[in-house]
């Protein structure tokens, strides 16, 4: 029974230590990078808590805006999916969409579809270009917010001039060719709450700026009357917050990929970093174009260069190269010795034969130290070496 030799683990496979060595600063860096995610996220995860959600006591939630709904007999419900808030859109009821630019395009049509004919009120807080085309036709936006926040309602809707002056210059702002819509509270020019009246009774709110919902800036100006007349026109309020568990559009066009949640401005940011790195490659890439030989301003022993490079092979415990370099070098010096061309001096089947005849059976197999294994450790490399010589000097005995 023939058993297959197994061949010592070579120099080229990398260590446990050297994976660690190579690797360290990398995973340092990365742990660096993940420490300072987390504490960003931790300084910053109380900016925003409870945004426009009317159970929040935090100074950017709502709650300020259902408990004086309440007081005046409006019950407030919030529903976080699509299906709950057309189900409970009805002539009795006003419908807030916090954040109407969330939803996916078919979301975005289907609320339509059943909030047109309702007759019931839909507000819609602070939507821009990309929802506007599906819930309200006929009004587009200006995204540029304008240069006062408080503003005066300059408009005939009831529910402005009672309010008078409020804080929703600081947010989108829009132009409308809705028949009969009222453009109220203009910032440079331009509205930031618009009504456009629906068939059956009902209308669509826009309203540019969040800030007169928010807890914090409900008792400045005319705020809270402004909020509670356009939430407090119905018996009902549907608070609709889009969440996560929210299920988009079975079409097409209602999925949304990776991308498509990225805000546009890391998009473009990724894209001039891509450019700048190519660019400082380019600047600093090595030139294309043939070699060019250039003399040594100073002359280097052989010797030296010799024990240079086994430091290298060394270093890298690349016993496997160093010990390849020794015995096609003893190939290269021996094929003339035995009458072989040089082309044909790395060839087994041509070198050893006339090795053989030449050392008459003495000495070590040829074969083993001129295309054996490489050396599994030190000890062996240096054997090798001595062998090698040894061979050497039997060939060049008269």
């Amino acid at each position: 029974m023939t058993t297959e030799a197994t061949l010592p683990t070579t120099s080229a496979t990398p260590t446990a230590r050297q994976v660690w060595t190579r690797t360290r600063g990398i995973l340092l860096a990365l742990l660096l990078l993940m420490a300072a995610a987390v504490a960003i996220a931790a300084l910053r995860s109380g900016d925003r808590h409870g945004r426009l959600d009317p159970r929040s006591a935090d100074a950017y939630g709502s709650h300020a805006v259902a408990a004086l709904l309440a007081d005046q007999g409006v019950s407030t419900r919030v529903v976080t999916t699509l299906d709950q808030a057309r189900a409970a859109a009805g002539p009795d009821t006003t419908l807030l969409v916090a954040a109407p630019d969330l939803l996916t395009p078919g979301q975005q049509s289907r609320l339509r579809a059943a909030t047109a004919a309702s007759g019931g009120r839909t507000v819609l807080v602070a939507p821009d270009s990309p929802s506007l085309g599906r819930l309200a036709p006929g009004v587009t936006a200006d995204p540029a917010p304008g240069f006062d926040a408080t503003v005066a309602p300059a408009c005939a809707l009831p529910a402005a001039r009672r309010a008078g002056t409020a804080q929703t210059g600081d947010g989108v702002r829009y132009s409308t060719t809705a028949p009969g819509a009222d453009s109220c509270y203009p910032s440079d020019g331009l509205p930031t709450l618009v009504r456009v009246p629906q068939r059956d009774g009902g209308d669509t709110v826009l309203l540019g700026s969040p800030g007169i919902l928010y807890n914090d800036r409900l008792d400045q100006e005319g705020n809270a009357s402004l909020a509670l007349q356009l939430l407090g026109s119905r018996t009902h309020l549907v608070w609709y917050l889009p969440s996560l568990t929210d299920t988009p559009a079975t079409t097409g066009t209602g999925e949304r990929g990776f991308f498509d949640l990225l805000p546009s401005g890391w998009l473009w940011g990724t894209l001039q970093l891509f450019v700048a790195a190519a660019l400082a490659a380019l600047w600093r890439a090595r030139r294309f174009g043939p070699l060019v030989p250039e003399k040594l301003p100073v002359a280097i022993r052989a010797s030296e260069t010799t024990e240079g490079r086994a430091r290298l092979y060394r270093k890298v415990n690349a016993r496997d190269r160093a010990a390849a370099a020794l015995r096609s070098a003893t190939r290269t010096r021996l094929a003339p010795l035995v009458g072989v061309p040089a082309t044909q001096a790395h060839s087994p089947e041509t070198l050893l034969p006339a090795l053989s005849s030449r050392l008459d059976g003495a000495g070590q197999a040829p074969h083993d130290l001129l295309f054996g294994p490489p050396p599994g450790d030190d000890a062996a490399l240096v054997s090798l070496a001595d062998r090698l010589d040894a061979l050497e000097r039997e060939v060049r005995r008269p």
